[in-house]
């Protein structure tokens, strides 16, 4: 069970960073962020998706006793 907590917060961690690395591109605006904007929000809806399935299925393990 420990080895999916940690799968969990790298999800989290993961969403964290693709959301930060969007802001930043969206903020200094630019070719970057024409280029790469709306790629990396969709990386990070996609990460978000995988984050809250790994979530639930964490909680929904532990409170099975699995």
């Amino acid at each position: 069970m420990t080895v999916f907590y940690y799968i969990v917060i790298f999800a989290i961690l993961a969403v964290f960073i693709v959301l930060m690395i969007g802001l930043g591109a969206f903020t200094s605006g630019g070719d970057f962020n024409r280029k790469y904007g709306n790629k990396l929000m969709r990386y990070r809806i996609i990460a978000q998706a995988i984050a809250i399935i790994l979530i639930l299925l964490f909680v929904i393990l532990r409170g099975s006793g699995g």
